[in-house]
């Protein structure tokens, strides 16, 4: 089932989600639906804050990145494999020189900035069978899990962004919090009590 996803302005988006354990009721049709989701509004990664769960999941298929013509032979092979489930992810370590990339978000349709993070990381998380595993990645695929990452502790690219390029993009978050924009997926843009 496809669900909807929530806009910058959502309260839930700036809140540090909380760790799940094995017997978190429906976690396979949740994950289901994720990848659901996140393919039907062409992403590339979905963490739980999004749709409107405060829990420590995140879907990640970095295909979309394989079909890059600068990319090396072997970066595209790994790019175009690298599809997981991270439940209660820990960034362990960060290393390397920062870089920026250009960075989009479900959540904020429309709007795409460069963003500096690190090279490379190690994280320790639990796959969808509960499976502790560790990961050292670099490049656009641990840009992509810190990007996710960052959703479950309630940040959102665009609090990396100078207060002049804040203040240049105002209107256009305000409209995306207000629902006055159109996009060609499911959003849920009021807050129902």
């Amino acid at each position: 089932m496809i669900l909807p996803i929530l806009p910058y302005g959502n309260p839930i988006l700036k809140s540090k989600a909380l760790e799940i354990n094995k017997s978190y009721p429906k976690l396979k049709d949740l994950i289901k639906n994720m990848w659901e989701t996140m393919y039907s509004a062409n992403g590339v990664g979905l963490a739980a804050p999004q749709i409107g769960l405060s829990i420590r999941i995140f879907v990640i298929d970095t295909f979309p990145f394989s079909e890059q013509e600068e990319l090396s032979k072997k970066e595209s092979m790994e790019l175009s494999s690298f599809k997981k489930v991270f439940i209660n992810p820990k960034i362990i370590e960060e290393n390397g020189e920062d870089w920026d990339f250009n960075e989009g978000c479900l959540s904020i349709p429309d709007i795409r900035e460069d963003i500096s993070r690190k090279q490379s990381i190690k994280i320790n998380f639990l796959n969808e069978n509960f499976v502790s595993k560790n990961l050292i990645l670099s490049g656009i695929k641990a840009r992509v899990v810190q990007h996710e990452y960052d959703h479950l502790e309630g940040i959102l690219f665009t609090d990396y962004l100078s207060p002049l390029k804040k203040r240049i993009l105002k209107k256009k978050l305000y409209n995306i919090s207000k629902g006055k924009i159109k996009t060609d997926y499911l959003m849920k843009f009021k807050q129902e009590n």
